[in-house]
């Protein structure tokens, strides 16, 4: 991970914190449910509405309302999995989940309460005239075509009667995990009312990427270090990329695929350079 990107992701950290502490602060305990759930990651899906702001000049104002939006938006959806009723995980980004924290049913209101929130964000007047377009795309992105679909696939996969072949576990990926990072990486544009498309390219490699690491991580990693359970899906005879691809052909499945997010990057040059710091990132991150 060079300086560069390290700089820019832990300033988008400290600007979207600081912005979520003004937006939510802790009046009661639903507040404070919606802020541990927050808290704790790598804000990876801000980071890039952040940084694709900046590729297209759009006002901070604007873009830390949709960084705020997508990070919302990827708790509750953590929240909601982590949930008995779904993948029953007890610790996520290295402390207990939050229904473990508290109760399923504080849970499921704070998951609840962080997609609407989310929206909030978005139809605010500081996001500007496109708008709209932000709202309808990330409810797409995260809806029944979107990462909800993705959820349901992954639980019927866990009943199915063979496992999934490649092609299904990229389509359940690219909707469970892609969409919230395809959305992220084009709102900067979309600000802007610019073309999206090679920010669209980008963020369906790096997505991808990042799934295939996700799944190497799960064989590789430890959870005091990756932060979450591990070898779930392996002790549960799941199919993944590592199974399907064995893990060296994983790696470099997930070398090519940020290989093809950094190609994309060429129509913004130099500009371009932190973005494919991220790519990179994703495939050879601990955690």
């Amino acid at each position: 991970m060079t300086a560069g990107f390290t700089a820019a992701l832990l300033q988008a950290q400290t600007r979207i914190s600081i912005h979520m502490e003004h937006r939510l602060p802790q009046t009661d305990l639903l507040h404070q449910a919606m802020l541990y759930a927050l808290r704790g990651g790598k804000m990876l899906r801000g980071f890039l509405v952040l940084e694709s702001a900046r590729l297209h000049d759009v006002p901070e104002t604007a873009a830390l309302e949709a960084a705020l939006a997508i990070e919302c938006i990827h708790a509750y959806s953590l929240v909601h999995d982590d949930l008995p009723c779904m993948d029953d995980d007890d610790l996520r980004r290295g402390r207990p989940t939050l229904h473990r924290k508290w109760d399923e049913a504080t849970a499921v209101l704070a998951g609840d309460s962080l997609q609407t929130q989310a929206f909030e964000l978005l139809a605010r007047e500081e996001v500007g005239p496109h708008a709209i377009s932000l709202i309808r795309t990330m409810a797409e992105a995260a809806g029944k075509d979107g990462m909800v679909s993705g959820q349901m696939l992954d639980i019927a996969a866990e009943t199915a009667e063979a496992p999934l072949t490649l092609e299904q576990i990229t389509t359940l990926q690219a909707r469970k995990t892609g969409c919230l990072i395809e959305w992220s990486a084009c709102a900067g544009a979309r600000l802007a009312g610019a073309d999206p498309a090679p920010l669209r390219h980008y963020a369906q490699a790096l997505g991808l990427a990042f799934q295939i690491a996700d799944d190497i991580l799960d064989i590789e990693g430890d959870a005091a270090t990756v932060g979450k359970a591990v070898r779930k899906d392996e002790d549960a005879g799941k199919a993944t990329f590592v199974s399907l691809l064995r893990l060296e052909g994983a790696k470099r499945r997930a070398q090519e695929l940020a290989d093809q997010a950094c190609a994309a990057l060429a129509p913004y040059g130099a500009a371009g350079d932190t973005l494919k710091d991220a790519a990179r990132f994703v495939i050879s991150r601990d955690s």
